[in-house]
């Protein structure tokens, strides 16, 4: 080990030590100091009022297929971002009929279409046989509306400059955080108070009870759903897949995205902390066993401390986890049903 592994590790070590004598309370007074504290090491993002607030929802597309109708919309979101989501619906909706609903976020690849069965270019994605072949229309078929919004960096919505200097590039996520960073702001929050505005604007939607949403996210998409449940109330159950681990045996140990990097956030907090300020709000955690870039080891660790935050609250039949034989791939054979499920009874 060099003395560069060491420093740092004696680093992770000292942290480790502090943050246990800081969160040795109970559990309101811990959840607290945690959002206190993470709220601005996302960096201060105002989200708008009054007229501001609008959406200005924009119909880019409508199409119907087989089972659903699947709507591309563009919604204003923050500072004049305009974001389009993906709109998924049952067809057998009746009129004046409430369904419970998803917000899926995509992780690193080519954005929304990714989950809504479509290639980068808009058309068709061939069929495998699995579940995440189309994420969407499987929520979809199990009785859910289904909005995939775009995230920031990527898709339709890269940086200008990356798409003239580097059109082959796939996404902006090292140049926007790095201009954030600048600014005392992350890729991270932005994309958080994205989602909260997210969620404000599917339970607006007529045919959508807004009193049942939930959000599902794998990989960077689980970084936003599981900060976004955390902050928003508007999410009543979660599913987070192939990101939750600790940060010291992911984020820290492998080379990852510039995006998942929010600075200061040891000082007070380990993933497994941030993950908990889910509860008490059901969870479900899906990870595949040969995960090279969250490994299963601290996935179990991870998993470990939130079975016992939800014991210690009293509702360990709220949280559920399925680590399956697989890479850093979706799997959905059992948290697609539990989504379903979970919100249908709420």
């Amino acid at each position: 080990m060099s003395h560069l592994d060491s420093f740092l590790n004696g680093i992770y070590d000292s942290l480790q030590n502090k943050r246990d004598d800081q969160l040795d309370a109970p559990w309101e007074q811990k959840r607290a100091y945690l959002i206190e504290h993470l709220i601005p090491a996302l960096g201060e993002f105002e989200l708008p009022e009054g007229e501001a607030a609008d959406f200005r929802p924009v119909l880019l597309e409508s199409v119907e297929l087989d089972e659903v109708i699947r709507e591309r919309i563009e919604i204003t979101t923050l500072g004049g971002l305009r974001m389009p989501v993906y709109i998924v619906k049952p067809k057998n909706m009746q009129h004046g009929e409430q369904k419970p609903a998803v917000v899926l976020w995509h992780g690193h690849g080519y954005g929304s279409r990714s989950l809504v069965g479509l290639m980068e270019d808009g058309s068709p994605k061939l069929e495998t046989g699995k579940l995440s072949d189309n994420i969407a229309l499987e929520l979809a078929r199990r009785g859910l509306v289904v909005m995939a919004p775009e995230v920031a960096g990527f898709g339709d919505r890269r940086l200008q400059r990356d798409r003239i200097q580097d059109p082959e590039l796939k996404n902006s996520c090292y140049n926007l955080s790095a201009a954030l960073f600048m600014t005392g702001k992350t890729t991270a929050g932005l994309r958080v108070y994205e989602a909260l505005r997210a969620a404000e604007y599917l339970s607006t939607l007529e045919y959508v009870d807004a009193n049942r949403i939930g959000n599902m996210g794998h990989s960077g998409g689980g970084t936003i759903a599981s900060l976004s449940a955390a902050l928003d109330p508007r999410v009543k159950a979660s599913v987070v897949g192939i990101y939750p681990n600790t940060y010291r045996g992911s984020i820290l140990a492998v080379r990852h995205c510039l995006c998942n990097y929010i600075p200061g956030i040891m000082l007070h907090a380990e993933m497994p902390d941030l993950l908990g300020l889910i509860a008490p709000k059901p969870l479900f955690i899906e990870a595949g066993i040969d995960d090279p870039i969250f490994p299963v080891a601290t996935t179990r660790e991870a998993i470990q401390a939130l079975e016992q935050i939800y014991g210690e609250l009293g509702i360990s039949t709220k949280f559920d986890s399925h680590i399956f034989e697989g890479k850093h791939e979706i799997s959905g054979v059992r948290s697609f049903d539990w989504m379903m499920n979970t919100l249908h009874a709420l």
